[in-house]
């Protein structure tokens, strides 16, 4: 299921109030914003991995950028598909964005996220983080066929402690995952999302 399935947008947002925090650099250096609850749940998950393993955070909590993703990809698309019409084009860009009514990050619900070693070194999960359909030929979706033994394991090492901690993956990316959105209520059968798009300003003290 994609984003912009209508289904997603139908779910209603309960938002806790809960604020952001920024996680240390133990989570890498970008020292993301997410919701406490993710913080706590991503730690949660790191702890489940086997020793000299880590999480490295790359992106969390993001707003104008959104919107720069999504018209970026929107043009990318429009130049391999130029007879695509409105419609068609909102679902193939929601395959690696979000649309901003219902988008994760805006909430400060997902992680964009790889697995690293205990010298700061990325695993191979098969293609980069943020690596486009178009650009890995599909092999960015959770369950492509990957060429490498290691990194199949490798995602299911990732999702294995992420669903754990109660995560859930958007199926286009293997890197993104959440708690509290839209999107996570209609995966787990939670009657709301907790989470709905939250201002900078919301930041813990």
């Amino acid at each position: 299921m994609l984003l912009s399935d209508p289904r997603v947008a139908a779910v209603p947002v309960h938002d806790s109030g809960e604020p952001l925090t920024e996680l240390d650099e133990s989570f890498g250096s970008s020292r993301a914003l997410v919701r406490v609850s993710v913080a706590r749940r991503l730690a949660l998950a790191r702890a489940g991995l086997p020793e000299g393993l880590g999480l490295r955070v790359i992106e969390g909590y993001r707003t104008a950028a959104q919107h720069a993703i999504i018209r970026s990809y929107a043009d990318e698309i429009r130049v391999s598909h130029p007879a695509v019409g409105a419609a068609e084009l909102e679902r193939l860009t929601s395959r690696f964005v979000a649309p901003m009514a219902v988008a994760p990050h805006v909430a400060g619900a997902a992680v964009d996220l790889t697995l690293v070693d205990s010298g700061g070194r990325e695993l191979d999960l098969g293609t980069p983080v943020d690596a486009t359909p178009e650009q890995s030929s599909g092999a960015c979706y959770f369950d492509a066929p990957l060429a490498g033994r290691h990194a199949r394991a490798n995602r299911e090492l990732l999702a294995q402690v992420l669903r754990g901690a109660g995560l859930v993956n958007y199926p286009t990316e293997w890197w993104h995952w959440s708690y509290g959105d839209r999107y996570w209520a209609l995966m787990t059968g939670a009657t709301a999302a907790v989470y709905g798009p939250v201002g900078r300003d919301q930041v813990a003290r």
